[in-house]
């Protein structure tokens, strides 16, 4: 199973995996970082593709 996972400490806030997400499974904390609920990421990759800041990446887990 793959699901996506954000890195915080290089996330830079900019809410455009946020946008790019079929499920909206990503929201942003407070301004800060994305947070991805994994109960609704099915592991697309489209976030990963999309975050210019290479912080999402889509695992094994």
């Amino acid at each position: 199973m793959r699901k996506a996972v954000n890195d915080i400490n290089r996330c830079v806030a900019c809410g455009v995996c946020a946008g790019e997400c079929p499920r909206e499974a990503i929201s942003i904390y407070k301004g800060c970082y994305a947070v991805i609920d994994t109960a609704k990421c099915v592991g697309c990759g489209i976030c990963q593709r999309a975050c210019p800041a290479g912080s999402v990446k889509v695992e094994e887990v």
